[in-house]
């Protein structure tokens, strides 16, 4: 029988999936790859990069890459952070339940 695994676990089972695939199994991605995966696993933010002036610059900026430097899956985790903090507060700016998560 199976480990059984749990939502988060899964979920984040997902992520490195995911990131690797787009990277080719490498450890890094190109902007071109990641702008791939956002588009095929993150619409809504690549809809909002795409959406804005700075778009992709900003978002790598966000990442603390430079335009010409490869995607690590550090860079991309402080991403998930960062939208995860975004949507916690989306969702729950009623609530009184408050997240100050942030990477240091």
């Amino acid at each position: 029988m199976g480990t059984k695994y749990s939502d988060l676990e899964l979920a984040l089972n997902t992520l490195v999936t995911e990131f690797h695939k787009a990277a080719d199994d490498g450890a890094t991605m190109s902007s071109t790859q990641f702008q791939t995966m956002l588009s095929n696993q993150m619409p809504s933010l690549a809809k909002a990069v795409g959406g804005t002036e700075g778009g992709l610059g900003s978002v790598l900026q966000q990442m603390n890459v430079q335009e010409d430097q490869n995607i690590s899956f550090s860079n991309f985790w402080k991403l998930i952070n960062d939208q995860a903090v975004q949507l916690f507060k989306a969702l729950y700016k009623e609530k009184s339940t408050k997240c100050s998560c942030s990477l240091q």
